[in-house]
């Protein structure tokens, strides 16, 4: 299955590049969103492929660590980025409070689960803004919470046998003071 991403607001470069995620699903997206991705940067820079520029590049560039759902929503999230900056690219301030807000809505369509793909799919393709935004948008959901919620939050289970937990709560009984009700 091909996924062509859109171009609602062109960037500075109509090229594809054609990433495959592990899952085997093909993104053609535009160069200049590719780019934002470091480690498929550097993929070009150290094979010298000069056809990324040409706009004639037919390589595909293998994601193994990246699936196909988080790959798509870094791609949104990049593109509208990139549209964020490019249309107050002569006021900072607009800029910061058009992200800000774009973030709190692109938040509410994301599941709690999907925070720990799309920050690890970042992590990967080395894509620092989206990276330092999901690990804010976890910090932020996990804050003061009870290790049941952050258990549940992360989908694990506890390793401790039946009384480890509760004599380390005991003994450490200061640690889970002022956490708020999940």
């Amino acid at each position: 299955m091909l996924n062509q991403s859109e171009n609602p607001n062109p960037t500075s470069s109509s090229n594809k590049i054609t990433l495959k995620t592990s899952d085997s699903e093909v993104f053609e997206v535009e160069e200049a969103v590719a780019m934002k991705f470091c480690t498929v940067k550097q993929y070009f820079d150290d094979e010298n492929n000069n056809n990324v520029t040409s706009g004639t590049s037919t390589t595909v560039i293998p994601l193994p660590n990246v699936e196909s759902h988080p790959l798509a929503i870094l791609i949104t999230y990049c593109k509208k980025h990139l549209e964020i900056k490019a249309n107050n690219a002569d006021n900072k301030k607009e800029m910061e409070i058009d992200m800000e807000h774009y973030e709190r809505e692109f938040l509410k369509n994301v599941m709690p689960q999907e925070l720990t793909e799309l920050i690890l799919a970042a992590n990967y393709l080395n894509f620092k803004e989206a990276l330092d935004f999901f690990c804010r948008a976890v910090a932020s959901a996990i804050q003061n919470k009870s290790v049941e919620y952050v258990r549940k939050f992360f989908g694990l289970e506890s390793d401790f046998k039946p009384g480890e937990e509760e004599k380390l709560r005991e003994e450490f009984a200061w640690s889970f003071e002022g956490v708020d009700e999940d």
